[in-house]
């Protein structure tokens, strides 16, 4: 009787908030432009929860440079200021590299806009900050924290100590690794030759890496980088589009949207197994790119970014007043259902010995 009462009541718009999805993925896959020269497009995400270490650090900055794929790690504390990071930012990223045309970040408590906007600002770039809810738009970071955190994992169980002691060579060894994406490791894109390691430290002579032999190839090996990420990007994009499917809105569409990403938030007051699975509809005020919208949400979901990724996104056909608010169904205590047998389905006969 309880089903068959909602049903009753809001046919369409019931359905949409919670019903499970059986089809693929919404929005093809969509990636920045490759960069024309090193470190001038980055990627930065955080590891927060560490351990804490006998010199106060618990979170690890990571920052990547998109072209090269080489990276820095740095150790950081959860409860760094924005001054804090800002001064770390530019005397370990500005100093080396010069500054960057554009950021790719996951929005995070530690790395929010205000800090961002404040110090770009100043040194003049701009700011490109993922899509709310969709980490795959900064793939690189999460990919690289991923490595990092399985090699923080072996040099613990190897050598044991800190995990802030064994950090520099890790950087080390990450730099120094072959990449598919680009036909070498970071370091040999980076600075055009292949690094000298502690165990073959005479195998590069001064006469290899000195002279403007170095600089023409350092500088040759650009267009092959790009060439080699934009092959692998290709084959990433064929063979993710075919599990997703093209889905586009207009400005004013309403939509459903997908409340599983928000962790932690009670969704008008359900929540668990038995929340809604989509919240809506909000009208579409702006479309973001090719895959993104903004919507115009309640004052409930103010403290949510309004910016949402087209796979979090649902079209809502229903019409508007038939939609019923979760507190506003009653349901009668007293009614109850009898199951009975309607058909047997399978048949087994056991034999004892």
């Amino acid at each position: 009787m309880l089903p068959l009462m909602l049903a009753n009541a809001s046919p369409v718009p019931r359905s949409k908030k919670v019903k499970a999805e059986h089809q693929k993925p919404s929005g093809l896959l969509e990636q920045p432009e490759i960069p024309q020269w090193k470190w001038e497009q980055i990627a930065m995400d955080f590891i927060t929860k560490l351990p804490r270490t006998s010199s106060g650090h618990d979170s690890i900055w990571v920052i990547i440079d998109s072209l090269t794929k080489s990276a820095h790690f740095l150790k950081v504390r959860e409860t760094y200021k924005m001054e804090k990071l800002a001064r770390l930012y530019v005397d370990e990223i500005v100093v080396r590299h010069g500054v960057p045309l554009s950021i790719i970040s996951d929005r995070d408590s530690r790395f929010t806009l205000r800090f961002l906007q404040s110090l770009q600002q100043s040194l003049g770039t701009s700011v490109n900050l993922s899509t709310a809810y969709h980490p795959q738009t900064d793939g690189q970071s999460e990919r690289t924290i991923q490595t990092l955190e399985d090699m923080l994992r072996t040099c613990i169980l190897d050598f044991g100590g800190s995990w802030d002691k064994h950090l520099p060579l890790i950087e080390f060894s990450y730099n120094n690794s072959y990449h598919n994406s680009i036909g070498c490791a970071p370091f040999e894109a980076l600075y055009g030759r292949k690094c000298r390691s502690p165990i073959c430290w005479t195998e590069v002579g001064d006469n290899r890496i000195t002279g403007p032999e170095l600089i023409q190839e350092t500088t040759d090996k650009i267009p092959q980088i790009q060439q080699r990420l934009q092959a692998t990007r290709s084959r990433q994009k064929s063979y993710a589009d075919k599990r997703r499917k093209p889905l586009e809105f207009e400005v004013g569409d309403r939509v459903m949207l997908k409340v599983s990403p928000w962790k932690g938030v009670v969704h008008f007051g359900a929540k668990g197994k038995l929340a809604p699975r989509y919240v809506g509809p909000f009208e579409i005020t702006q479309r973001i790119g090719p895959v993104a919208y903004r919507l115009k949400l309640p004052d409930e979901l103010s403290g949510v970014h309004d910016v949402f990724h087209v796979s979090n996104l649902k079209r809502c056909l229903a019409n508007e007043s038939l939609i019923i608010p979760l507190k506003e169904i009653q349901v009668d205590e007293q009614l109850h259902f009898i199951e009975e047998p309607v058909e047997i389905i399978e048949r087994e006969v056991k034999r004892l010995k």
